[in-house]
């Protein structure tokens, strides 16, 4: 390769040899390639769903149920219902949930 461009010698080119650059070549750009950081992976590994245990699934539900139970317990028990009362409504509210 001769100067760079592509032949051995600059014999039987019609040429000199001395090379120039083309001046009017406009390079194509290229598309630049956006990889994914560590920190957009766990951004996005946060956002799928994770299949959990079933036991600790189970367990988030009961605890939701109940948590709901407490604050209607202690609604009423501050709008001044009977103990007796909140009781039996908080049962079936329980049950109905």
């Amino acid at each position: 390769m001769y100067n760079g461009i592509g032949i051995t010698t600059p014999r039987g080119t019609g040429t000199n040899g001395y090379v120039q650059r083309n001046l009017s070549f406009v390079p194509t750009k290229r598309d630049r390639v956006e990889y994914v950081k560590d920190a957009d992976m766990k951004k996005l590994e946060t956002l799928i769903e994770k299949k959990g245990n079933a036991e600790i699934l189970e367990h988030e539900k009961k605890r939701k149920i109940e948590v709901k139970c407490m604050e209607m317990r202690d609604m009423m028990l501050n709008n001044g219902y009977d103990e007796e009362v909140t009781n039996q409504k908080v049962q079936k509210f329980r049950k109905m949930l």
